[in-house]
């Protein structure tokens, strides 16, 4: 992915920073989740919009930035947010960022930092930390074992002719 550098144009990034930011607000009050919100803007029009329903669905992935993408790529037919830019309430969490960056839009603007979110009780700094260790190392114990066959579904992947790269 080439980075590309777009025009900035604050008073829409605001406008839209804003709506993730009420959204965010406003699920507070509803108990699903945590006070986080998220809006996929292309052309200057909202495609979607996610708040955190992690609690309310007992999901961990359910975060804002997630359930906006899922609707974004759903609305659009798409399993990428071709020059979309999405906005959240808050510095996407790794996972998040992980998705975003699968989902390839054009630009992420952001309000609060992972900072501001540490200071609420939500704290990603561990993850971090995590993600550049190996895997012995890491606190959630995680084994590799090279079972017979294990890369077989890679091997039908290269050979398949139909499949649809991303």
């Amino acid at each position: 992915m080439a980075n590309k550098k777009y025009q900035v144009n604050m008073n829409n990034h605001e406008k839209f920073l804003k709506e993730a930011i009420r959204l965010a607000k406003e699920n507070v009050k509803t108990c699903q989740g945590g006070p986080f919100g998220a809006v996929v803007v292309k052309d200057d029009k909202v495609i979607s919009t996610g708040v955190n329903k992690v609690t309310g669905t007992n999901d961990p992935t359910a975060h804002a930035e997630v359930v906006a993408i899922r609707e974004a790529c759903k609305k659009l037919g798409s399993f990428q947010l071709d020059d979309c830019i999405i906005y959240a309430s808050c510095e996407p969490c790794p996972m998040c960022l992980g998705a975003i960056y699968w989902a390839r839009p054009k630009m992420i603007v952001f309000a609060a930092s992972n900072g501001d979110a540490a200071k609420a009780g939500f704290d990603d700094s561990f993850i971090y930390k995590e993600i550049p260790l190996s895997i012995d190392k890491r606190s959630i114990q995680t084994i590799n074992i090279k079972t017979e066959n294990y890369n077989a579904p890679f091997e039908e992947w290269i050979k398949f002719e139909n499949k649809v790269d991303y």
